[in-house]
């Protein structure tokens, strides 16, 4: 599977923007997607994962409840809802996709990679 994905921008504090990760590929719909992001100088982290076959979703406790992930299958693309945004969501964002990852939180599990689209949150 090949991934793009885009909705990245600058907006204010307290604003929203919306996330898509538009995907390629076959059987779509069995993969998990995750979204992480990375800020500069700092790591990688998880945000969100919404499980393949129509699975649960999960999120970093850092963005429940202002972030909503959804998927639709028939477009196969993932979305990442994102609103009360904060400016430490300051970030590039990237999806990943993999089939059943043991961890998935862990950005290793993930062999497929979105190329990352950047979100400024100014205060």
């Amino acid at each position: 599977v090949q991934l793009q994905a885009s909705g990245g921008g600058l907006v204010q504090v307290g604003g929203s923007l919306r996330l898509s990760c538009a995907a390629s590929g076959r059987a779509f719909s069995s993969y998990d997607v995750a979204w992480f992001r990375q800020a500069p100088g700092k790591e990688r982290e998880f945000v969100s994962v919404i499980r393949g076959y129509g699975g649960p979703t999960y999120y970093a406790d850092s963005v429940k409840g202002r972030f909503t992930v959804s998927r639709d299958n028939a477009e196969n693309t993932v979305y990442l809802q994102m609103n009360s945004l904060k400016p430490e969501d300051t970030a590039t964002y990237y999806c990943a996709a993999a089939l059943g990852p043991r961890v998935w939180m862990s950005p290793f599990e993930y062999a497929a990679w979105g190329q990352g689209t950047q979100v400024t949150v100014s205060s």
